[in-house]
């Protein structure tokens, strides 16, 4: 599928892993919309690369459709890449056995609206624009690329809420590329494992807690680099055969219990 030349979102755009995906899009002549809530951030990495930021809450359907918009205003939408998130860790119950300290249900949903329901409203508003593209030569529209997590097989202790968020887009993937291929949308899916982002914080205490979780990557025995995970998601949106996949980056590591 050719990017040159079109348009494409990335939610989250404005650091880690929807920062690196924007950079590496832009690098392969893409005007890119960079959707995000860090208004800050998002408009300096849009500045550098040559696009639009967009202030977006992807479970908000007026500023997914503002984001989408703008990306027809750059040019043809062909390429959306689902990166905005949160994390959360927290047990099913306390310690103290009462109810009132088991998971917070409203967090718990949170996490799903966000997650889960934000991503599936940015594939239902940007394939819906997309269906309106010339199709190329294959009878392709666009391609779409959501963000899951390891998690979503290897949920750790306290990942319940976040496991569930991720194994859910990562189920939404095949019958999304189902829907989609009536209008010549394709849509993948990525689970990163431990990926170099900013969540990790800086300085030397930092380093140290990320190196000790390298040493239980199996190999290369290091964080992954967000361009590692820009580069496949590119792939993806650019390999015409790709389709209704969900593909884990993670150098090989298993997730462990804790």
């Amino acid at each position: 599928m050719e990017l040159t030349k079109t348009s494409g979102i990335v939610t989250g755009g404005a650091s880690g892993l929807g920062e690196a995906t924007a950079r590496a899009l832009a690098a392969r002549g893409v005007s890119v919309v960079v959707a995000d809530l860090s208004d800050d951030k998002g408009l300096a990495v849009a500045s550098e690369i040559g696009g639009t930021y967009v202030h977006c809450d992807v479970t908000n359907t007026e500023q997914v459709i503002a984001a989408v918009e703008a990306a027809k205003a750059l040019g043809p939408l062909w390429s959306v890449v689902n990166c905005a998130g949160i994390g959360w860790a927290t047990r099913t119950i306390g310690k103290d056995g009462e109810y009132a300290s088991a998971h917070d249900l409203d967090v718990y949903r949170k996490v799903i609206e966000i997650n889960l329901i934000g991503t599936f409203n940015v594939c239902r508003i940007a394939a819906t624009a997309m269906s309106h593209n010339e199709p190329d030569p294959d009878g392709l529209r666009g391609a779409i690329v959501n963000t899951a997590s390891v998690a979503a097989e290897d949920g750790q202790i306290g990942q319940v809420a976040y496991s569930s968020s991720k194994g859910g887009v990562v189920g939404l993937t095949l019958p999304l590329a189902r829907d989609l291929a009536a209008i010549g949308v394709r849509a993948n899916c990525i689970l990163p494992g431990l990926i170099d982002t900013p969540i990790y914080g800086t300085g030397e205490a930092s380093e140290e807690f990320k190196a000790r979780l390298g040493a239980g990557v199996l190999f290369p025995k290091r964080l992954g680099h967000a361009s590692e995970f820009a580069s496949l998601a590119v792939e993806l949106l650019a390999n015409s055969y790709m389709n209704a996949e969900s593909v884990r980056i993670d150098a090989g590591i298993r997730m462990q219990p804790k």
